[in-house]
């Protein structure tokens, strides 16, 4: 029976105001700062709420509960799905990273080759292990991690928090989460790409805490991306289970799916950050199903999203149009800064966007999109960006590889579908 107010003591009486007013506080500040969950918290600093995309929000670092030292920006590499899916072999594998060593590629960061789905047997050994496929992968993934080792890459692997994985080929990971990171372990993996499909009806959280706590036991040295597609918000849980977690569905190579990967990414900014990345999935660029503009907006918004850049072509024979985005180093510097912070959409209007984010050492990156069929001026202030509006700066065009003078804002005429992407030096 709950004890009533005139049977409390002055003492008790003098207890209960002091919790009161604590808790009073406490709840003044839960809503001046918002929570923190993962690695970087938004506080807004004397700024209106209609201001959250502007510049009344400071970044603050926060230690995530995984830690492997992996991921301390965002990863670079190939995955074998969006071009080839389930036609893979091991020379497939072999000749990637010897076009990605030739080419240039690997010295530009791209350094995880990813084998997706169908690698393995149809069904485990006589003591459970995963088999690799006898007639598509004959000497096995060991050697072929000791070749791609050889070429100075990493080799990553695929596997499904399931029974089965999303090709039905080969078997899951569920309830085999210890044994499958031992053999990765044995073979020389790099990287993990855990996927979500035949769940067996068990939940999300259940299925990939058993694979994350196996992974920080037997794994340590293994990226581990988690393949949830968005479907249970995983920035605001994946932070302490792995080094990165895929915001969206599946992308496909066409414009309107990589625009609305790019917005639903978007709303995850703030959980992003070294240690742990927003995935909306890989890059489609050079697999023919977008124009060259396009393209050049897929990797610039990708860049600036601090979002994986996995190549998803065939990277033996990329035109040079794909070699000529895929290969800016400028644009790769803003993907891999080490301020690690996710830019944003700052601005909108009937499609015409300002995304935007800081870099180290003060400087801003800036992207002006048109989502638009015509040609259209966009203009970016730097209210929105985070800049005072007497700042002076200089602007690099990171695609025309030029650099002018601006101050208060910066506009320019953006093809449709278009970009122009800035990085911003105050003077």
């Amino acid at each position: 029976m709950a004890r009533g107010p005139s049977t409390w003591s002055s003492s008790s009486l003098l207890l209960a105001l002091l919790v009161a007013a604590a808790a009073a506080a406490t709840a003044s500040e839960a809503a001046r700062v918002p929570a923190a969950v993962g690695n970087w918290t938004e506080v807004l600093s004397g700024a209106p709420r209609r201001a959250r995309h502007g510049h009344g929000y400071v970044w603050r670092h926060r230690r995530r509960a995984f830690e492997n030292g992996l991921g301390r920006t965002p990863q670079m590499g190939w995955n074998s799905w969006n071009h080839f899916g389930c036609g893979i072999n091991e020379d497939l594998i072999k000749q990637t990273a010897d076009a990605l060593v030739n080419t240039g590629m690997a010295k530009l960061g791209y350094e995880y080759v990813n084998i997706d789905d169908c690698w393995a047997e149809s069904d485990r050994d006589n003591q459970g292990n995963f088999v690799a496929n006898r007639q598509t992968f004959p000497s096995g993934i060991k050697a072929l991690a000791d070749y791609v080792h050889a070429k100075g890459l990493k080799l990553g692997i695929y596997s499904d928090a399931g029974s089965r994985t999303c090709s039905q080929k080969m078997p899951g990971s569920l309830d085999h989460e210890e044994q499958d990171v031992k053999t990765f372990s044995s073979w020389g993996i790099d990287y993990l790409k855990y996927d979500n499909c035949n769940d067996a009806g068990r939940s999300v959280m259940e299925r990939y805490t058993k694979m994350s706590n196996a992974m920080k036991t037997y794994g340590k040295s293994i990226f581990f991306s988690l393949c949830e597609w968005g479907r249970e918000n995983p920035a605001t849980w994946a932070g302490s289970m792995g080094n990165s977690w895929r915001t969206t569905d599946d992308i496909a190579d066409n414009w309107g799916s990589m625009t609305s990967r790019a917005d639903q990414n978007d709303r995850w900014a703030s959980y992003a950050g070294p240690g742990g990345w927003n995935d909306p999935d890989m890059l489609e660029v050079g697999n023919g199903g977008m124009t060259e503009a396009e393209y050049r907006s897929h990797f610039s918004i990708w860049a600036l999203a601090k979002a994986p850049l996995l190549i998803g072509c065939d990277v033996r024979s990329m035109s040079q149009q794909t070699k000529d985005i895929l290969s800016n180093s400028e644009v790769i510097a803003v993907n891999q800064d080490s301020l690690g912070v996710q830019g944003k959409k700052v601005q909108s209007s009937n499609g015409l966007e300002v995304w935007a984010g800081p870099l180290s050492n003060n400087r801003k990156a800036v992207v002006l999109w048109n989502r638009q069929g015509y040609q259209a001026t966009i203009t970016a202030q730097w209210s929105s960006i985070g800049l005072a509006s007497s700042t002076a700066v200089t602007a690099r065009d990171l695609w025309a590889h030029s650099s002018f003078s601006a101050q208060g804002q910066l506009s320019a005429s953006v093809a449709p579908h278009d970009c122009k992407m800035y990085v911003l030096t105050p003077k």
